[in-house]
């Protein structure tokens, strides 16, 4: 690794934010380009985008078990594995359930895909993992990484941005519990895998452990339980959809 090559990507640096900026710009030509046009057309085009983010996703993964560089990085941590790197995580499995959701137009999916979908995805790129974080964007790793979790976050976003789903205070409910019942599967998705033994530290979602996440590790304290210390989060993310929502409820009466 060169410390001093121009192309280091950090949370925040010169290149993360060049980088978010342009796939801001291709979500908002995006939008530009549909206007006007079908719902159907839409969804084709997000559905789409979402399974050649899902197959890069897969070929990212490649990369990543033959990257020597990783394996060093993660050794400490069981390194690779590929049942551990399904796309099951909070900030990539929106790959799957953005086309579920808009496919059979369930509000509580879109709800939860919106909200959830852009906040866990932009948690992992500020908060980049071992063997993420100071290295070159032109390493295949670190392209399939950034470029995996900028799409997510703009695939949250086209929900909205294309008029496929406006947030509204009725949702919310419905979002809390799709969390609970998606976190629950996966937690069930992790116990599995470890009775198994074909994943010993499976832990996506960090519903069996916290990997030393301060906010959890603080959950943890008053409820010392797999998954359930998870729980007390919604308390953080109610706040913060209600915002957002209140935000949209604004702009609408503004434009009426």
């Amino acid at each position: 690794m060169n410390p001093h090559s121009p192309w280091i990507i950090r949370p925040f640096n010169g290149v993360f934010c060049a980088c978010f900026a342009l796939f801001l710009l291709l979500l908002a030509l995006a939008g530009v380009m549909l206007r006007g046009k079908s719902e159907r057309t839409k969804k084709v085009v997000l559905v789409t985008a979402c399974v050649l983010t899902l197959l890069g996703f897969f070929v990212y993964k490649y990369f990543l078990s033959i990257d020597a560089e990783f394996h060093e990085a993660t050794a400490a941590m069981g390194g690779f594995n590929w049942w551990g790197e399904l796309p099951l995580q909070l900030c990539n499995i929106n790959m799957i359930l953005i086309p579920i959701a808009v496919l059979t137009n369930r509000r509580a999916l879109m709800s939860f895909c919106f909200f959830v979908g852009s906040l866990g995805a932009m948690m992992a790129l500020v908060m980049p993992g071992a063997g993420f974080d100071g290295y070159s964007i032109l390493l295949p790793r670190m392209l399939g990484y950034y470029g995996t979790h900028f799409m997510v976050i703009i695939e949250a976003l086209a929900l909205a941005v294309f008029g496929l789903y406006r947030p509204r205070f009725r949702d919310l409910p419905g979002t809390v519990a799709a969390l609970v019942l998606v976190s629950l599967a996966v937690f069930g998705v992790n116990v599995l895998l470890r009775a198994t033994g074909l994943h010993p530290k499976a832990n996506y979602f960090f519903s069996m452990e916290t990997e030393g996440n301060p906010v959890l590790e603080l959950f943890y304290r008053f409820v010392p339980y797999p998954w359930l210390y998870e729980l007390p989060s919604i308390l953080i993310l109610l706040p913060y959809m209600l915002v957002i929502t209140a935000g949209f409820a604004i702009a609408e009466r503004k434009k009426k």
